[in-house]
């Protein structure tokens, strides 16, 4: 976990994130056991309240559950989710607008698929 938090997004949101991450780079597997809100409270030393409401979206999405007395773990399925989730995401944040940049430009299907290519091959990443 890095500890620093982008200025423009709340924190609650940030922690969700980096916990979805986590499950995403498979640091989390189904069945593992998630960081507490008491371990995240004291490495990012922020306030509970705001963990909490990371956590229980988290929780409330079913990518995490909760075992009483116990603490967080990554629920069957979690993965498979927050893909899909983030798929959906990245289509409306970034596909959307690229296809309508393309249209405004001319740009072809064909055009936009080989612009991908070239920059994948690249360094440009």
């Amino acid at each position: 976990m890095s500890k620093p938090f982008e200025q423009d997004k709340p924190i609650y949101i940030q922690i969700r994130e980096k916990i979805e991450d986590q499950i995403l780079n498979n640091q989390l597997k189904e069945g593992d056991q998630a960081p507490s809100t008491n371990q995240l409270v004291n490495f990012y030393k922020i306030n509970h309240v705001t963990v909490s409401k990371g956590i229980n979206q988290l929780v409330d999405e079913g990518i995490l559950y909760k075992k009483r007395g116990i603490g967080m773990f990554v629920a069957d399925g979690a993965r498979e989710k927050l893909v899909s989730k983030r798929k959906d995401s990245f289509v409306e944040d970034y596909v959307v607008s690229l296809v309508q940049e393309a249209e405004k430009l001319g740009i072809s299907e064909r055009e936009i698929i080989e612009y991908i290519q070239k920059i994948k091959g690249s360094d440009m990443r």
